[in-house]
């Protein structure tokens, strides 16, 4: 405790103190510990014994207090100082034996100088008293804070070894997480590769039949729902690599200027054919005027409305969505109110979870069920751009949503902002402009490599196929110079990053390349090949993303045909309906009532041969009637039909 060594063991003792081991010289020149090692041997202590030997018991309690420590030092004082002027009084009077009548006088004197000192030592005496005293309470205020202090410095210890304990537990706790983290980031790549490279066949081929005129119209619906079903999936595996890539930290936001504006307008156009297919009103009201250009990441703010707006649309059996936008000092403001089902208290809570689905909204109206996923991320995404997002909602009364983003105005000379071109979502590029280019595909799968092909090859490119990385790197060497190619990353032998590579180290620099892989988690990652986040085209390949980047890299003009009705998966365009007439209705409304499903299909073909003119009204029935919605079929048989004229 006082010493910082050990000695020998004759010259070590216990402190107590200190309560812990000294040696004899520390012992010898610390003076504050007032002798605790020996208490028998202080004068205090040992007047105090003699009293108490001497005295009854009853007046050992007043023998510590203040005035029998005054009285006992004045018993000692008195004697002496008697005695000390009885001698000097003696010694006079021998002195002056002769002159026997000063001896009254010389009394007198030293009886008063007596008593004047006296009283001076009993002041004295008092002082002395009531100054021990007060170095006693100090003494033991001293030892209680002293010994506080220690029992702090113990505590502090504790507690110092808690927290360490605490952070080696939390470290192992975190490194469990993360291996946990990475486990799932690994079983999530791998789940994503393995299901995009057969949907890549599904949607790809889907969409080539979907946009063959030769196919007849019972076979583009069955196109149409295999499509819608791929496309579902799709959304799910994309949703779920978007949360993991947050929640890994690894998700990046590309911004730059975007024009806001022509975003808002466009995806409120969008959302508006989507409300009118299911006969609801869409209101979109921008309060004040919206900037042109902002910076901001256009797919992730794309992505957070068309999430809120699809699911207010999806669960919304009746009634209006309406749209609010506006900016003010640099801040978005979204209101996306709905006339669903709303939501209670306890799915509010747990809204934004992934793969949440309440009692109310778990289901979209007409019992398509819903992911559970675009809320999440819509919430992650908004989070992650340092905005906030709110739900306020009453059961039976509707939803509303509200979401703030920091969206800078960005003030740029007119003309000097290049506006990104959006493509005219109803028609097809043919062909193109200008001699034709050369593409090269290399895939080890050989469905990809013809998918491809069967796109490309009719609009005028020359392809050519490689099965894996040697057989691109052989064609390389033997002269062919394609204009783009499209590479696959997992391949046998050398994998498409190394292929890349070798190409590079070749001095082939005048060839745009492009990957063309289900490894999503590779997109965002640094390459040492100079492939760009815009290069890494993702598996399931969608045509449009496709064709933009082949206009992008090789500054093409492209040649339009005829406009393709079902260029917009997801949305149905209300064509011109002529209704059956009213006792067909009304048979058809009896078997909806029972929900005889045959019974509904039979019936509308019955009326779609008899009055061929229906064509259109049967068709959506018997949408309806696939999907279930037996109750919006009865809300479609028994409304009137609208008087007006059809639009232009």
């Amino acid at each position: 405790m006082i010493c910082e060594r050990r000695y020998e063991g004759p010259d070590m003792a216990h402190c107590p103190a200190y309560q812990g081991p000294i040696c004899s010289l520390c012992c010898t020149l610390d003076a504050r510990c007032g002798d605790l090692c020996k208490p028998h041997a202080q004068l205090a202590v040992q007047w105090s014994a003699a009293l108490r030997w001497l005295l009854p018991r009853r007046i050992w309690p007043y023998l510590d207090t203040g005035l029998s420590h005054f009285l006992l030092l004045m018993g000692v004082i008195v004697p002496l100082l008697a005695a000390l002027f009885g001698l000097l009084y003696r010694q006079e009077i021998s002195s002056l034996a002769e002159l026997a009548a000063s001896e009254s006088a010389l009394r007198s004197g030293f009886l008063k100088a007596y008593m004047a000192l006296l009283v001076m030592a009993g002041l004295v005496a008092w002082w002395l008293v009531l100054a021990h005293q007060s170095r006693q309470v100090a003494q033991e205020e001293s030892n209680r804070q002293t010994h506080l202090l220690v029992q702090e410095i113990e505590s502090h210890r504790q507690t110092d070894q808690a927290l360490q304990q605490a952070r080696l537990a939390a470290d192992q706790a975190r490194r469990i997480v993360d291996q946990a983290n990475q486990a799932k980031s690994r079983y999530i790549s791998a789940i994503s590769h393995e299901l995009r490279t057969p949907l890549n066949s599904i949607l790809g081929y889907a969409q080539l039949m979907g946009e063959d005129a030769g196919i007849a119209p019972h076979r583009q619906q069955a196109v149409s729902v295999i499509k819608r079903g791929g496309e579902h999936l799709l959304s799910l595996i994309e949703g779920t690599l978007d949360i993991a890539r947050i929640e890994a930290g690894k998700l990046t936001l590309n911004v730059k200027p975007m024009q806001f504006a022509d975003c808002v307008h466009e995806v409120a156009a969008l959302f508006e054919l989507q409300a009118a297919a299911k006969g609801l009103r869409f209101a979109f009201e921008a309060v004040g005027s919206l900037p042109e250009v902002v910076r901001a990441d256009e797919q992730r703010v794309r992505q957070v409305l068309i999430n809120l707006l699809g699911n207010a649309i999806k669960f919304t059996a009746a009634g209006q969505v309406t749209f609010k936008m506006r900016h003010m000092r640099e801040m978005a403001y979204i209101d996306i109110e709905d006339t669903g089902p709303g939501m209670s208290a306890a799915e509010l809570e747990r809204i934004f979870e992934p793969f949440a689905r309440g009692s109310t909204t778990g289901q979209s109206v007409g019992g398509a069920s819903g992911a559970g996923l675009g809320l999440t991320i819509a919430k992650m995404l908004t989070d992650l751009m340092g905005g906030d997002m709110t739900v306020d909602s009453t059961p039976g009364q509707g939803s509303v949503f509200r979401v703030r983003l920091f969206l800078p105005e960005v003030h740029l000379a007119p003309g000097s902002f290049a506006a990104t071109k959006v493509r005219d979502a109803w028609r097809r590029p043919q062909g193109y402009e200008g001699p034709r280019k050369k593409l090269l595909v290399v895939d080890n799968e050989e469905p990809d490599r013809e998918l491809l092909v069967q796109l490309l090859a009719p609009m005028g490119f020359e392809l050519r196929t490689a099965a894996s990385g040697h057989d691109c790197l052989d064609l390389l060497a033997a002269g062919y110079r394609p204009d783009a190619v499209f590479m696959d990353l997992a391949m046998a032998g050398i994998d498409g990053w190394e292929t890349l590579r070798r190409v590079r180290r070749a001095g082939l620099t005048d060839i745009h390349l492009a990957i063309v892989s289900a490894n999503a988690f590779d997109k965002g990652l640094d390459n040492d090949v100079g492939i760009r986040p815009e290069d890494f085209i993702l598996k399931p390949v969608r045509h449009a993303e496709l064709l933009d980047w082949l206009e992008r890299k090789l500054a093409l003009r492209w040649h339009y045909g005829a406009p393709v009705a079902d260029s917009l998966p997801d949305i149905t365009v209300p064509a011109l309906r002529v209704r059956p007439d009213a006792l067909q209705l009304a048979s058809l409304l009896e078997v909806v009532n029972l929900g005889f499903y045959r019974g509904i299909l039979n019936k509308l073909a019955e009326i779609e041969t008899q009055q061929p003119a229906t064509t259109a009204f049967v068709e959506d029935l018997r949408l309806l009637a696939r999907q279930f919605r037996f109750e919006a079929m009865a809300r479609e048989l028994t409304q009137k039909e609208p008087d007006h004229e059809p639009d232009a």
